[in-house]
């Protein structure tokens, strides 16, 4: 077996990916990656929600991107990332238009429609940023197991979205930066109070955006303790094949 090797911004651990296609119920096709663990069953499923595409938000956001490099390998998750109507990225253009976290609910739900068509496990939903306020709107249904929200601005949700919530009883974590642009910790906590089982974990000098590895770890790692925590701590290297973003 080679030497573990400390896992970097641009490591590539194995999976199998699958670049495919989601249907919406109004009949548009959306640009989606499912990214699989090589030889074991999923132990859990996460569904990706990108941040605001009007300001560069795409399914290829670094988090969410390095959610699909890591824990498929990391943590046996499988991990489904879309591009919501409208939105382009590196594997393509989703049809239709951006409809201020309206019309996205229906491309979350082709997304969890997916899930459930090929008997993936314990669908959870992480989005950030602008992928909270969908999630908050219309991801409050069978049969997702819960939902992790990064940099929530509650800029679309409305009260009767997380009363909705509190009433379902559903999990929700709330990962707010300490310096975020929009909504910081304490804010947070008076906004969310209504949603007796939400948790809202403040993380000291992140930023709205999750720039740098430390920021990085530590959302994937507040994840995996949620989705799968018999896998958490999550490890810092890797002792199997890896590749670089740039090789690829």
């Amino acid at each position: 077996m080679p030497d573990a090797e400390r896992i970097v911004a641009n490591s590539v651990l194995p999976a199998r990916r699958e670049a495919l296609r989601l249907r919406t119920s109004d009949g548009l096709s959306l640009v989606a990656e499912l990214a699989l663990p090589v030889d074991v069953p999923p132990a859990a499923t996460i569904i990706c929600v990108h941040p605001l595409p009007t300001h560069g938000g795409m399914m290829d956001s670094h988090v969410l991107r390095k959610m699909a490099w890591r824990l498929p390998a990391l943590a046996d998750v499988a991990c489904l990332r879309f591009n919501t109507r409208g939105t382009t990225s590196a594997a393509g253009t989703s049809e239709g238009a951006f409809d201020e976290a309206r019309g996205e609910g229906l491309d979350l739900l082709a997304a969890i429609g997916e899930v459930g068509a090929r008997g993936l496990p314990d669908p959870w939903l992480v989005g950030w940023s602008f992928g909270t306020d969908v999630i908050l709107r219309h991801g409050n249904v069978d049969p997702v197991a819960g939902a992790i929200l990064l940099s929530p601005p509650l800029r679309f949700s409305t009260d009767s979205d997380l009363e909705a919530w509190a009433a379902s009883g559903r999990p929700l974590t709330c990962l707010v930066p300490e310096l975020d642009d929009y909504l910081r910790p304490e804010a947070a906590r008076e906004r969310f109070a209504v949603i007796p089982q939400a948790e809202i974990v403040g993380i000291d000098g992140a930023k709205h955006l999750w720039v740098g590895e430390a920021s990085v770890s530590t959302v994937l790692g507040e994840i995996i303790a949620r989705v799968v925590p018999q896998r958490a701590p999550l490890p810092a290297t890797w002792s199997g094949e890896m590749t670089r973003w740039s090789d690829l």
